[in-house]
Order: C-alpha cells, then sequence, then structure tokens
C-alpha cells in the first residue's frame, strides 16, 4: 500500500516515514499542502495522512479541492487542532479519519489498516488462502497454524497476492504499492522477493506462479 504524508513538522514527519515503511507500506513525505495535487497527479496513492497547519494551502483546503476534484482516495486528518467544531469541520470535508496530537503510533498505525480495509471492501482482519492465513492486524503469516518468518517485503508482497488469490498481480503493481520516492525499487527487486517467497512456500501446497508478460498470481494445490 502507498501512503503520502503530508506534514510540515520534520521530526513528526520522519518518524512517520519510518514507522509506517516498518509496516510495510511505501511512504511519500510533503512538507507543504501546495504540492499535493501535483504529487497525485503523477501517483496513484492508498492513503493520504494530512495535517491542517501546513503552509501554502491549508490541510482543510487541499481536502476541499480533491474531493471538489472527485478525488475519493481515503484521507486521515493528523492535527492538534482537537476541538469539535475543528472535528466536524475536517470530517464534513471528506476526511475520512481523524487524530488529534499527540497520538501512539500503535493506534495510528490500526486506524491506517482499518482505512485499507475499507478502500479493499474487506470487512475481515483474517486474509486467507488455502493454508494460509494473515494476520492483517498483527501482521503475522501462519501455515496451517504455524508462524512463518517473513521480512517486511516478502510479507508485503504475499500480502499482495493473498488479497487477489487467483488474479494476476503486475510486477509494476507491486512496485508502485512498495515504492516511494527516496527507494530503489523495481521490477528486478519484485523478482527476489517472489524467488524467496516461493523458497518460503515450498511444501505448503501454495505456490506463485509466474503469468508471462503479466505478472504472478497466488495457486493453491486443492490436491494437497
Amino acid at each position: 500500500m502507498r501512503v503520502l504524508v503530508i506534514e510540515d513538522d520534520a521530526t513528526l514527519g520522519h518518524a512517520l516515514q519510518e514507522f509506517l515503511g516498518g509496516q510495510g507500506y511505501a511512504v511519500d513525505w510533503l512538507r507543504s499542502g501546495d504540492r499535493v495535487e501535483g504529487a497525485l497527479a503523477g501517483q496513484a496513492y492508498d492513503l493520504l495522512l494530512l495535517d491542517l497547519n501546513l503552509p501554502g494551502l491549508s490541510g482543510l483546503e487541499v481536502l476541499q479541492r480533491l474531493r471538489e476534484g472527485g478525488s475519493q482516495v481515503p484521507v486521515l486528518i493528523l492535527t492538534a487542532r482537537d476541538g469539535l467544531d475543528d472535528r466536524v469541520a475536517g470530517l464534513d470535508a471528506g476526511a475520512d479519519d481523524y487524530v488529534t496530537k499527540p497520538f501512539e503510533l500503535p493506534e495510528l498505525a490500526a486506524r491506517v489498516r482499518a482505512l485499507a480495509r475499507r478502500r479493499a471492501g474487506q470487512a475481515q482482519t483474517i486474509l486467507e488462502c488455502g493454508p494460509l492465513s494473515f494476520d492483517t492486524v498483527g501482521r503475522q503469516i501462519r501455515v496451517d497454524g504455524k508462524r512463518l518468518a517473513l521480512s517486511v517485503r516478502e510479507l508485503s508482497v504475499l500480502e499482495m497476492l493473498m488479497a487477489r488469490p487467483g488474479r494476476v498481480v503486475t510486477k509494476q503493481q507491486i512496485v508502485n504499492s512498495l515504492s516511494a520516492w527516496d527507494a530503489d525499487f523495481s521490477e528486478n527487486a519484485v523478482e527476489v522477493y517472489v524467488y524467496r517467497l516461493r523458497k518460503r512456500l515450498d511444501g505448503t501446497g501454495t505456490s506463485i506462479q509466474t503469468v508471462r508478460g503479466f505478472g504472478y498470481l497466488l495457486d493453491v494445490d486443492r490436491a494437497a
């Protein structure tokens, strides 16, 4: 999943980028509201974390412009404004959630996951595919109930495949979801992570199939 953080405080912006990146998300960071529309024109995002007190366009103005332009990207407001009128104004402008500062990072992560599930049309927190089960809250993958140790990137690639069982996920979709502006992540890197996942999944009754010219799909051995 690709996230855009719009936060002018350097300490908090960097912390959010590091924390969410460690959760397996591709995170880009802007410090001005003026640059948001240009960023969205060049890249699709699954979620925006939006501060209200921004230089240039305020967060509320950014949100209003997005919704007036027809954008349906989920927006989670992060702000020190904790008054009732501020919360109402943010939600009425089209925000999907509203978190006041200071906040705990685990709670923020839970809200991000909830918005991601809502966008994907998933009410459940557990993805299942054959013997595989993925806890989207605890960020753990299990095979027949036993935990499978994976790196953050491996886990994120497998999550994309499990969310679309039997359907092709292109290399470019994986790159777009997992790369960030300042990260060197390419289709060659995707091939490396898929290779590692195949070794991890060997003997589990599931496999990652290559669809030449398109991408990959997760397949379950029905006879296993």
